[in-house]
Parts: structure tokens; sequence; C-alpha cells
């Protein structure tokens, strides 16, 4: 999915976030607001993932919800 979509349906789309990263706070998911890069600076802070992991853990999410 796009994240012009995915930043569009941000409401929707926090609680898959929330399945796939559960240490994500409602507070970050406010934060983060549909960011792609927000969503990825979140995941370093709480999962303590270098930049390249974090952007290919979001990247795998994004492409796993067009399916």
């Amino acid at each position: 999915m796009d994240w012009d979509r995915i930043q569009g349906n941000w409401e929707q789309m926090k609680g898959k976030v929330k399945e796939q990263w559960g240490d994500l706070t409602d507070d970050d998911l406010d934060v983060i607001s549909g960011k792609q890069d927000q969503l990825e600076g979140r995941l370093q802070e709480r999962y303590g993932y270098a930049k390249d992991r974090a952007r290919q853990e979001v990247d795998d999410w994004s492409n796993k919800l067009k399916s």
C-alpha cells in the first residue's frame, strides 16, 4: 500500500500498526500521524533498530498490506 493511502487512512491503520509493533504507544501513533519517517524513527527508539532495519520492517509491513 502506498504511503499516501496509509497516511489518509491513519485512524484505521493504527490498529494494524499496533498488531505489528505492540511496543508503540497510542502517543507514538498520534505523533507518527501516518508519516513513514516518523514510524521508522519510533521503531528505532522503541526496538533499538538500526535505520536500515527500521526502513526494511516498514517496507515489508506496507507491502504485506497490498495483498
